[in-house]
C-alpha cells in the first residue's frame, strides 16, 4: 500500500498535498511537469484527480487496468481515473449514500473522454445480466447521439462538447446499474447561425449531407453538398480529415435504434434538423418602403413540407412581428435586418428545443422501471472557463457557471474538511481564500445583478437595443470593483476596452464581454414571438411537443434566455448540494496537440483558473497527510518491528493486542514524532509536514533493505530475524512440507492460514454469478470438501446428497439475505449465525399438521398480527404456498394475500421485526396486515421470488386500512422494545439501537 510513495525522486510526488513547498506555484509546476515527462498524466490533491491530456495513446484503461484497480484503497496504487470511479461506486455502496464526479477543464483537455471512461468502469465492474446489460449498453449509445447533435469542431477541439452534461446513474442495493437519467444545460446555440473561422457546426448536420442515404435527402430537399448551406460553411471548415461524418452517421443510426426511437421519432428527428438547413438559406431583400420580403420561394416550400406548417402562415411568421395595443393585437412588417434576427432566433430555438427532446427521450429509454429505493452517482462534464477575443452571451453564462461551480467548489471542500476536524477532534485552522459570491452576487443578485437587468431590457416597452443594455448596466454596476466599462474606466484601462465591451473581474481573471452584435437577446426576444406560435401549427411531433406551450399569452411575465439559464443553473446547484462529491481537473498542455510538448505558460493560466492551488492550501490546512489508525498500522507497524540488529517495536511483535490507535502511538513514539509535527484524531492521525512522513517512508525503505542483508556467522549460516522470528518462519516451513498431511500440530497453522488466504482472496474476488462453476478461484486441498458444498452438492456421494443438498440451499438463501438486508437493517448481523428452517410450527396439532401437508407449504412462522383498528395484537401462523400467503389460527383461515395483490413489502431500518404488506384488494378487510415475528422472518421471506422486500430508512410508514383511510407505524429508537397505540393514534414500535452499528 501506497508503495509508490518512495518513488518520489524520479516520477515527482503523487499527491500535490505531500509537497513540502505547497504553497509555491513553481513546486506545483514542476511537479506536474516531471510526471508529465514520464507519461504520468494523473496526479491527485488529496481525493481530486489531475489529469493532463497526453495526446497519444497510453494503454492505461484496458480490462486488465480495471481489474487492478477494482477494489483496491483510493491511495494504495499510482493515481487513475479507475481509482476515483471505483472508489465512489465502492462509498456508494457500502454507505448506501448519493454521489456526483465533477470534471471540468476547458475544450480540448479531455473531459469527455474522462467521462466515457468512468462510463467504461462502470460496465465492466458492475453486476451483470440481460436487463443490467440493455442498460449498459444504452448509457453508453447515448453518448455517441449527444456528441453528434451537441459537438463540434472547435479551434481548440475537434470533438468538443458544446453543452454541459449532468447524468445520473442509478444503481439497485447489488451495486447493479438498472438506470439512468441526463440533464443537459448551456448548449452553445449560437453555433447553429455563426461559426467563427476555422469551426464547424454541430456534428449531425455535417453527418446527414455526408452520409445521409441518396433517398433521405431527396425526401429531405438536400444536396450532398454542405457548401449548398449557409449555416454550415462560415467557419470555411466544412472538410475534417480527423472526422468522419459518413461513419458517424452509421453509429448514430444505430445508437438510436438500440436507444428504442421509434421510425416516426427518427423521420421527424431528420425533418427538423433539415428544415434548419433550408431556414439558413431564406433570404429577405428591403422593399421601397424598407420592410423585408422573401425571395426564397424553394426554401420555404421544403420548411412548409417538413414543419408540417402552410406556407403562408410560415412566409407571414418570417415577415412580420405581433404587437399588442390595449385591446387589438396589429402585425407590423419586419425590416430587412430585424427578420434576418427573427429567422436565426428561430433556428436556434427550433435547435436548442429538440435538442432537449432528444435528451428527454433518451431519458425515457434509461428509465429504472422499479420504485424501490436507490443510490446514485452523477457525472457532470462542463465546459470550463474560457476567455476568447471576443466573448459573447453564451461564454458569459459559461463562465458564469464556472464562477457558480467555484463557489460551491471551496464551500463544499472547505466544509468537509472542517467536518472532518470537528468529527475527529482536531481543533479547525481557518484557510484564506478568495470568496467569490462578490462576483456571483454582481450577476444574480435580484433586481440589482446583470441578468436581472437584462431580463428588464428584453420584456420593457419601446426600443431597447444593445446599448441601451449597456447604460442601464454602467447605471447600475457604478462603482464595483469588479465591473467596468469603457465610460467608466480610468484613462489607462479605457484604451483596452471599445465602447460597446463590459468587462468582469472573475475569479479567474479579468474577461472582456461584448454587447455589440453578440447580446442580441433583446431583439431576438421580441421578434420571433408570433414565430413561436406559428411552430404551434406544426404537423411534425417533435415540433409541436417542443413549441406548444413557449408563446406567452402577453398577459403573464414571460421567461427570458437569461432567465432561464439562471433556472437551469440553481436547479443543477441544488442537485449537486444533495450529493458527496469528487472531482476531475483536465488540463491541456499545449495548443498544438502534440504528444510530450508541456507549455508552461498555458498550463500555470489553466491551474491559476480552476483553483487548483486554492484547493491545495485548503486540503493542506494543517495536516498535509490523514489515514484511518488501521490502514497506517497495517502499512508501517509489521514491518519495522525488527532491523538485523533488534527490534524497533519488540512489544508489537508478533501481533499487535491493543486498539490501533495505542500501536500507532506506540509506533510515532518509537520513530521520535514530535508533539508538534502529528494529532490523534478519534479514528485518523494527522501529520502535518510531508517530511515527517517521507521520514517514516524512509525508515520503511531501509528495514525491507536491512531485512535482506542477513548477516553471516562463523560456521556461515545466515541470521537475518531474532529467534522469535526464526521460530515462527520454522514452523511455517514444517507445515509446508506436511500441507498433505491429516491435520496435526506440525501443520496445523500454516493450514488456518492457507484457509484465511484462501478465503480473503476469493472474498476480493468473488463471480458475479455465484453459480457459475467455471471462474471460481481454485482451492487448496485443505478446502476442497467446502468448495464442493458451495458449488455442487450433487457431485457428492448418494448417501450425503440429502444433507449437503439443505445446506447449499441455506447458503443461497443467506447470501441473498446478505445482498438486501447488510448494512441497511440493524439487528441483520444477529441472524447471521441462526440457521434457517423451512417451517416453524407455533401450535402442534392433528388439524395443524394435516393442515400444513395438504396445502403444499413452502414456509411458516409464527407472528402477532395487529388489528387495523386499535392496534390489538392476534396470534397468528403466517403460511406461504405457491399460490398464496395465508394468516391462519388454529388451522383457520383468517386472511388470504394473492401474490398477485401484493404491491410491496415494507420494514424500518431499527432493530424492530416489523412487517408491511401492502396490498391491493376490494375486500377492505385484507387491505393490510402488520407483522411481528418471534424470529427473524424478514430474513425468511428473502427467498420467496413472489415478494420484493422494499428496505427504507424512515421513522413512519403509511398504509391503507380502507379506501380514503390511512394508518401509521412509527418507528424510533430507545433502550428498551416497546409496542403501543400512541397518543395520536398511530403504532409506535420502540426498539434498542444495535450497539455494533453506534459511533
Amino acid at each position: 500500500m501506497e508503495g509508490s510513495l518512495t518513488a518520489r525522486d524520479r516520477v515527482g510526488i503523487q499527491d500535490f498535498v505531500l509537497l513540502d513547498a505547497y504553497t509555491s506555484e513553481t513546486a506545483f509546476m514542476d511537479n506536474l511537469r516531471k510526471r508529465f515527462n514520464e507519461n504520468l498524466i494523473y496526479t491527485y490533491i488529496g481525493t481530486l484527480l489531475v489529469s493532463v491530456n497526453p495526446y497519444k495513446e497510453l494503454g492505461i484503461y484496458t480490462k486488465k487496468q480495471m481489474d487492478i484497480y477494482m477494489g483496491v484503497n483510493f491511495f494504495e496504487l499510482p493515481p487513475h481515473i479507475f481509482a476515483l470511479a471505483d472508489n465512489v461506486y465502492r462509498t456508494m455502496i457500502s454507505e448506501t449514500n448519493n454521489h456526483f464526479i465533477l470534471i471540468s477543464g476547458e475544450s480540448g483537455a479531455g473531459k469527455t473522454e474522462a467521462s466515457k471512461k468512468v462510463l467504461q468502469f462502470y460496465a465492466v465492474c458492475c453486476p451483470s445480466t440481460r436487463l443490467l446489460d440493455n442498460v449498459r449498453d444504452r448509457l453508453l449509445l447515448s453518448n455517441p447521439v449527444l456528441e453528434a447533435f451537441g459537438n463540434a469542431k472547435t479551434l481548440k477541439n475537434d470533438n468538443s462538447s458544446r453543452f454541459g452534461k449532468y447524468m445520473d446513474i442509478q444503481f439497485d442495493h447489488q451495486g447493479a446499474a438498472v438506470g439512468g437519467h441526463i440533464l443537459s444545460y448551456l448548449l452553445e446555440k449560437s453555433r447553429v447561425v455563426h461559426q467563427n473561422h476555422g469551426e464547424r457546426n454541430f456534428h449531425i448536420f455535417y453527418q446527414l449531407v455526408e452520409g445521409g442515404e441518396d433517398e433521405l435527402l431527396r425526401w429531405l430537399g438536400l444536396e450532398r453538398n454542405c457548401q449548398k448551406y449557409r449555416y454550415l460553411i462560415q467557419g470555411e471548415c466544412a472538410k475534417v480529415s480527423s472526422i468522419n461524418d459518413k461513419s458517424d452517421w452509421k453509429t448514430v443510426q444505430k445508437a438510436l435504434t438500440i436507444i428504442e426511437f421509434s421510425e416516426k421519432d427518427i423521420e421527424h428527428l431528420f425533418a427538423i434538423i433539415a428544415s434548419v438547413l433550408h431556414l439558413g438559406n431564406v433570404h429577405f431583400e428591403a422593399s421601397a418602403h424598407g420592410y423585408a420580403t422573401l425571395n426564397s420561394s424553394a426554401e420555404v416550400h421544403w420548411l412548409s413540407k417538413l414543419l408540417g406548417i402552410p406556407s403562408n402562415i410560415l412566409q407571414e411568421g418570417l415577415t412580420h412581428r405581433k404587437i399588442e395595443a390595449k385591446a387589438e393585437e396589429v402585425l407590423s412588417p419586419f425590416t430587412a435586418e430585424h427578420a434576418k434576427y427573427a429567422r436565426d432566433a428561430l433556428a436556434k430555438a427550433i435547435y436548442g428545443r429538440t435538442f432537449t427532446w432528444l435528451v428527454n427521450k433518451i431519458n425515457e429509454s434509461l428509465v429504472n422501471k422499479d420504485s424501490t429505493r436507490k443510490t446514485v452517482i452523477g457525472l457532470l462534464d462542463i465546459y470550463g472557463f474560457e476567455v476568447f477575443d471576443v466573448n459573447s452571451f453564451e461564454q458569459f453564462c459559461i463562465n458564469f457557471c464556472n464562477e457558480k461551480l467555484q463557489q460551491l467548489f471551496i464551500q463544499l471542500t472547505l466544509k468537509s474538511e472542517q467536518e472532518e476536524y470537528e468529527m475527529e477532534g482536531i481543533e479547525w485552522e481557518p484557510v484564506p481564500y478568495f470568496n467569490n459570491k462578490i462576483i456571483c452576487d454582481l450577476v444574480e443578485e435580484k433586481h440589482r445583478g446583470i441578468i436581472s437587468i437584462l431580463d428588464e431590457e428584453c420584456l420593457r416597452p419601446g426600443e431597447a437595443t444593445d446599448f441601451t443594455f449597456l447604460e442601464k448596466l454602467e447605471e447600475k454596476m457604478c462603482g464595483h470593483p469588479h465591473f467596468v466599462t469603457h465610460k467608466l474606466a480610468d484613462q489607462k484601462t479605457r484604451k483596452t476596452l471599445e465602447r460597446g465591451d463590459f468587462r468582469l473581474l472573475h475569479y479567474a481573471g479579468e474577461v472582456t464581454y461584448s454587447v455589440v452584435g453578440k447580446f442580441h437577446l433583446i431583439h431576438k426576444f421580441k421578434n420571433c414571438l408570433l414565430l413561436f406560435k406559428v411552430m404551434r401549427q406544426s404537423k411534425n411531433s417533435i415540433i409541436q411537443h417542443c413549441f406548444h406551450t413557449i408563446e406567452p399569452d402577453g398577459k403573464k411575465r414571460p421567461e427570458t434566455v437569461a432567465t432561464q439559464f439562471k433556472s437551469s443553473l440553481a436547479g443543477l446547484t441544488e442537485i449537486l448540494m444533495t450529493k458527496d462529491p469528487w472531482y476531475v481537473r483536465c488540463l491541456k498542455p499545449n495548443h498544438c496537440k502534440q504528444p510530450d510538448r508541456f507549455d508552461d505558460v498555458m498550463v500555470r493560466h489553466q491551474v491559476k483558473y480552476l483553483g487548483l492551488m486554492e484547493h491545495l492550501r485548503v486540503r493542506r490546512a494543517g495536516f498535509a497527510y490523514r489515514r484511518r489508525y488501521e490502514i497506517f498500522l497495517k502499512r508501517f507497524i509489521f514491518s519495522l518491528h525488527f532491523t538485523c540488529k533488534h527490534a524497533l517495536c519488540p512489544d508489537t511483535w508478533p501481533h499487535w493486542k491493543g486498539t490501533p490507535a495505542e500501536g500507532v502511538q506506540r509506533l510515532i513514539k518509537h520513530l521520535g514524532y514530535k508533539p508538534d509535527e502529528y494529532k490523534m484524531g478519534r479514528t485518523k492521525i494527522f501529520i502535518r509536514h510531508p517530511r515527517t512522513l517521507f521520514a517514516t517512508e524512509d525508515a520503511f525503505e531501509i528495514c525491507k533493505h536491512e531485512l535482506g542483508k542477513a548477516p553471516a556467522t562463523s560456521d556461515k549460516r545466515r541470521l537475518p530475524f531474532p529467534e522469535g522470528v526464526v521460530m515462527i518462519l520454522a514452523m511455517f516451513i514444517k507445515g509446508f512440507m506436511n500441507r498433505n498431511q491429516p491435520v496435526s500440530m506440525d501443520n496445523s497453522d500454516y493450514l488456518a492460514f492457507v484457509r484465511q488466504s484462501y478465503l480473503t482472496r476469493l472474498k476480493d474476488n468473488l463471480p458475479k454469478s455465484v453459480l457459475d462453476k467455471t471462474i471460481w478461484l481454485t482451492p487448496p486441498p485443505i478446502m476442497q470438501e467446502v468448495f464442493h458444498i458451495l458449488i455442487n452438492p450433487l457431485l457428492l456421494k448418494p448417501c450425503k446428497v440429502l444433507f449437503y443438498t439443505q445446506i447449499y440451499f441455506q447458503l443461497q438463501i443467506k447470501a441473498l439475505t446478505s445482498d438486501i438486508f447488510k448494512g441497511r437493517k440493524e439487528n441483520y448481523p444477529q441472524s447471521v449465525c441462526q440457521p434457517f428452517h423451512c417451517i416453524y410450527i407455533m401450535f402442534v396439532s392433528l388439524a395443524w399438521e394435516t393442515y400444513v401437508i395438504s396445502h403444499s407449504t413452502q414456509y411458516s412462522v409464527p407472528v402477532i398480527k395487529y388489528d387495523r383498528n386499535g392496534f390489538r395484537p392476534r396470534f397468528r401462523q403466517l403460511i406461504f404456498t405457491q399460490a398464496a400467503a395465508y394468516l391462519v389460527e388454529e388451522a383457520k383461515i383468517k386472511q388470504r394475500v394473492n401474490y398477485s395483490s401484493l404491491k410491496g413489502v415494507s420494514v424500518s431500518d431499527l432493530s424492530d421485526n416489523f412487517l408491511i404488506l401492502h396490498v391491493t384488494c376490494d375486500d377492505t378487510k385484507q387491505k393490510v396486515g402488520v407483522l411481528l415475528t418471534e424470529i427473524d422472518c424478514l430474513l425468511y421471506l428473502t427467498r420467496m421470488h413472489y415478494t420484493y422486500t422494499e428496505l427504507l430508512s424512515f421513522c413512519s410508514v403509511r398504509f391503507d386500512i380502507q379506501p380514503g383511510k390511512e394508518g401509521f407505524v412509527d418507528f424510533k429508537s430507545s433502550s428498551e422494545s416497546m409496542v403501543y397505540r400512541a397518543k395520536n393514534g398511530h403504532l409506535m414500535v420502540v426498539s434498542p439501537h444495535n450497539p455494533m452499528h453506534t459511533t
